[in-house]
Formats: structure tokens, C-alpha cells, sequence
């Protein structure tokens, strides 16, 4: 059963401050799994929107982007387990290891090269030890924790999942370690999946999606464009080879949720390939 994410807007392509919470609401009603809320570097941050918007929905799933220098892991697994408590465990982490490195300066991130995976692998270990155990102690090159771990309130509730993305080799062993879901881009060699059994997959996708072929063309459009039932059957031969999510990103984003919503998740759901 497939899932699809409909990406936010980041701040540049917004109308308005209540706009994240339009595009938001109209993915609950549009039947979508869930928001997919990008690290934005010069926008609102990812996990304050997540918060926002399981407030106002229901059974929409967030999924925020962040890179492992936001914070402590243990902090960062304190948010996490507040959101999921007040939400109904319907967060996930996306974790943006390669940042570019003028964007990672300007966040006070001087980590380099292959200690960006180290640093992660660091992250993610201690943010499941503390959600996990009590008394937990890690003593790492990035990190230091004695006799941490959550009592209740915290504790009990589901670990975000952890979606990963990267195609080198040190990108496919953190997640092997730590995914739940490994995230491919438009383009990438999806025969990499042979390298991380047991993991779910995900695809990024820029949609443009119309009645007809004649209506969807768009120059230079670097995704999938075409009419309804063409992008349907494209991302069913991604189902076929084993894509289990898929993170849509189509523009304008508030009349594009609700219009793949309205004529594209449907034609899926007929082919017993469900939305949620």
C-alpha cells in the first residue's frame, strides 16, 4: 500500500502566512498519508510547522526535515516525543545530512566530509537510546550522554520514522542502520535497492498533471508531466519496482494538492494502491 506526501511550500513560494495551514488542511481532505515540511534555511523552522499542522488536522502524518546540527540528539528526541504524545505518534523525521556547505556555515555547522555521517549515525543512535532505555549512556567522538532516557510522560510512545536519503556508500550505510524509509530522487538508479533489504523506499517527484498530454507540456519541466492517467501508470511501475512512498511536489501548491487529490490519488486507489 503505498503512501504519498505532498511537499510544503518552502518561504519563498508562499501566499501569505496561513498558507502552509491551507496547503495542510486541503492534503487531510485530499486524502494524502501525509506533509512532507522541507529543511528550509532561510524559512520557518521545519518541526514548529510539524507541530502546526498536527494541531490542526486529524490524521495527516508530518514529516519535518532537519539536519543533525539543530540540536542535541536527547533535545531533539525530547521534541519529538512531545509532538507524538499530543499527535497521536503521527510524526516522522526526515534527516538532511549533506547540507551545502555555505548553508551548514551559516547554521553554525563546521562539520565536514565523512564526519557528516558519523555525526548522524551518532544522532540517531542516541536519540533511541534515551527514547528507548533508562540509564542510557553513549560515549562518542560527536556526542556524550550518562544515564539519560525518558520516564512518562516521554516515554512509550512510537519513534518518529526515520526517512534517509543519499546514493553513497556511506549514505546507504547509515541507512541501513537507522531508515525506515530510503529516499530517492527523480533520476536516481533505483537498482541501489538491492543494497538496503528490508527498508522501505521513496521517490521525490515534481508533478505536473492535467487532463491531457497537450495541456500538461511544460518546457524544461525536470519531472513527471502528463496527463492523469499517464502519471498514474508511471507511478504504478515505480510501485512495480517496488517504491513504497512517494513525496509529490507539484505547483501552485495549494490548488495542485487539492487537484492531484481530486484526479490523480483516485485513479491509484482504483488500482487497489491506497492513498493512507
Amino acid at each position: 500500500m503505498a503512501e504519498f506526501f505532498i511537499t510544503l511550500p518552502s518561504k519563498g513560494q508562499r501566499r501569505g502566512g496561513d498558507h502552509l495551514l491551507q496547503v495542510g488542511r486541503a492534503a487531510e481532505l485530499a486524502g494524502y498519508t501525509g506533509a512532507y515540511a522541507p529543511f528550509d534555511p532561510e524559512g520557518e523552522e521545519s518541526l514548529v510547522i510539524a507541530a502546526g499542522l498536527l494541531r490542526q488536522t486529524r490524521y495527516l502524518r508530518l514529516l519535518a526535515g532537519f539536519h543533525p546540527g539543530i540540536a542535541t540528539p536527547v533535545y531533539a528526541a525530547k521534541v519529538a516525543a512531545s509532538l507524538q504524545r499530543f499527535s497521536g505518534d503521527r510524526l516522522d523525521w526526515r534527516i538532511d545530512v549533506d547540507l551545502e556547505p555555505a548553508v551548514a556555515r551559516a547554521h553554525g555547522d563546521f562539520t565536514e566530509g565523512a564526519d557528516r555521517y558519523a555525526r548522524a549515525e551518532e544522532f540517531l543512535t542516541i536519540a533511541k537510546g534515551v527514547w528507548h532505555q533508562r540509564d542510557y549512556t553513549h560515549e562518542g567522538r560527536h556526542y556524550q550522554v550518562l544515564s539519560g532516557g525518558f520516564a512518562a510522560p516521554l516515554s512509550g510512545r512510537a519513534f518518529p520514522r526515520v526517512h534517509l536519503s543519499g546514493t553513497s556508500p556511506e549514505a546507504l550505510a547509515l541507512s541501513l542502520r537507522h531508515a525506515d524509509v530510503h529516499v530517492f530522487d527523480h533520476g536516481d538508479d533505483l537498482s541501489l535497492t538491492a543494497e538496503l533489504p528490508g527498508l522501505a523506499y521513496g521517490l521525490r517527484l515534481a508533478v505536473h498533471a492535467r487532463e491531457t498530454e497537450k495541456e500538461a507540456a511544460r518546457d524544461g519541466f525536470d519531472g513527471l508531466a502528463g496527463s492523469y492517467e499517464s502519471i498514474a501508470r508511471r507511478l504504478r511501475d515505480y510501485i512495480d519496482q517496488g517504491v513504497e512512498v512517494f513525496y509529490l511536489e507539484a505547483t501552485p501548491y495549494l490548488e495542485e494538492t487539492y487537484r492531484l487529490g481530486e484526479h490523480l490519488l483516485p485513479l491509484l486507489a482504483r488500482e487497489d494502491v491506497h492513498a493512507g
